[in-house]
């Protein structure tokens, strides 16, 4: 570690986790920069007393809906804009966020990009990147890769749901393979459409449908085939791919050996048997809730490496809405909030249980998906030279869910009445606190864009 300095802001005799490491330390920040970690004390105009608490790097959930997000429709107004989603990733020790961008009818992916980065600079109290969706014939112009680049924006979204996919696969993997030579990143939602298309007629032949028979109207086998697909594609073109929303056991085998990279945490803790309930549409995401065998193989997926990194695919309703659609498989909106909680929840239900480590915590919460998004060492780790974005964590600190006294607009969250341990205390985001106490302080529209590298990954 470094010798002792002065700075502008000093955090003081935390637990730093560094490079899978623990060490009693002193942090110096200077102009939102990290500069120097030292066992010795550190003088500051400002002093942080971080003694007792674990001092972590900043979250980065590489996979959110945050509004203006529309589909080309524009049927999807999701309640969290960027100044609410935005507070509840700070909450919840995230100081970076990915969010998923589509574009109007029409519109350049650079111009859907340079569209929602004006409402990130008048909103965000955290750092954003922007994932812009492939949804017309247009956007397959290597064209678009060359102006996203010159925002540092370099990674895409692909739906192989979405009819254009369909349609135009042989354009698609043209495109992909050519964003992949370039460095960017292709996120990828893996599910097979026309098998869904199927299934969801052969429940209509038989008669209503509702929230009830989501889980047969998505099932596995869509999952796994869709996955089987693009890890082909990726194979033979040597395209990184990131699949994200991996919830099934059959999807998580067929990624094991193409290192599949992303799930997000709301399949971890819940099963299937929760669609059955009377208000179960509020538990609805796509891919389905699956069955316990599938939430222990995603655990083993975290534990052992398979999956290298986590994310929440945070995409709110509030509860009125997710009910009000429960009568018709149709109707039914998908997604849940999860910012707030996805890092105390994996930390107390994996960290505190043995089921991961702490440095596999800090690794899928921060290192990994920094590398894979073109931001290490910048962020997802503690060192000189990197932004500031720090989170001293209170691993004893327990506290009920309760989402309608969380920062969401959703109002609920599906872990409610869950106790969990170990929260973040303070949170800083570029060397300014943004959470003091538990309490959101970071004013709107402070976040950044930060611009990227290629995807590098680990």
């Amino acid at each position: 570690m470094s010798t002792a300095t002065s700075a502008d802001t000093t955090i003081r005799g935390g637990e730093v986790v560094i490079d899978g490491s623990v060490v009693r330390a002193d942090i110096a920040i200077a102009d939102g920069i990290v500069t120097t970690i030292s066992s010795s004390p550190i003088d500051a105009h400002h002093v942080i007393d971080a003694q007792g608490c674990l001092v972590l790097p900043g979250g980065i959930d590489g996979h959110v809906h945050l509004s203006p997000a529309e589909l080309t429709d524009g049927s999807y107004p999701w309640v969290d804009d960027f100044e609410s989603g935005t507070r509840a990733a700070a909450a919840g020790g995230v100081t970076t966020v990915g969010n998923i961008t589509f574009p109007r009818p029409g519109e350049a992916l650079a111009d859907a990009c340079r569209r929602v980065a004006d409402d990130v600079r008048a909103q965000a109290v955290v750092d954003v990147l922007l994932h812009p969706v492939v949804t017309e014939e247009q956007h397959l112009d290597p064209g678009e890769l060359t102006a996203l680049q010159e925002l540092g924006q370099t990674s895409i979204k692909v739906f192989a749901t979405l009819g254009a996919f369909q349609t135009r696969r042989r354009q698609y993997y043209r495109f992909m393979a050519e964003a992949g030579s370039r460095g960017f990143l292709t996120m990828v939602h893996c599910e097979d459409d026309e098998l869904i298309r199927h299934c969801t007629a052969s429940l209509f032949e038989r008669g209503p449908a509702d929230f009830r028979h989501f889980g047969e109207s998505r099932p596995d086998a869509a999952e796994e085939a869709a996955v089987a697909q693009l890890i082909a594609f990726a194979e033979v073109s040597n395209t990184p791919i990131y699949v994200v929303h991996l919830s099934s056991r059959r999807a998580l085998t067929a990624c094991s050996a193409a290192r599949a990279r992303g799930v997000p945490v709301y399949y971890l803790y819940l099963t299937e048997d929760l669609l059955q309930r009377e208000d179960g549409a509020k538990y609805i995401g796509q891919p389905p809730l699956r069955r316990q065998d599938d939430v222990d193989a995603l655990w083993a997926g975290l534990r052992f490496g398979t999956v290298d990194t986590v994310a929440t695919d945070h995409a709110p309703w509030t509860l009125e809405q997710k009910l009000e659609a429960r009568t018709s498989l149709e109707r039914l909106r998908p997604g849940v909030a999860d910012l707030e909680t996805v890092r105390p929840m994996l930390f107390s239900e994996g960290v505190l249980t043995g089921r991961i480590s702490l440095a596999r915590f800090v690794e899928l919460t921060a290192t990994n998906p920094a590398r894979l998004f073109g931001l290490y060492p910048r962020k997802g780790t503690i060192a000189p030279g990197s932004d500031a974005d720090l989170v001293i964590w209170d691993t004893d600190e327990t506290r009920v869910v309760d989402g309608s006294r969380g920062e969401s607009r959703a109002g609920y969250s599906p872990y409610d009445g869950t106790s969990v341990r170990g929260w973040p205390r303070d949170v800083l985001s570029r060397g300014e606190i943004v959470v003091s106490g538990g309490k959101v302080t970071g004013r709107s529209g402070r976040g950044s864009l930060p611009a990227r590298g290629s995807s590098a990954p680990r």
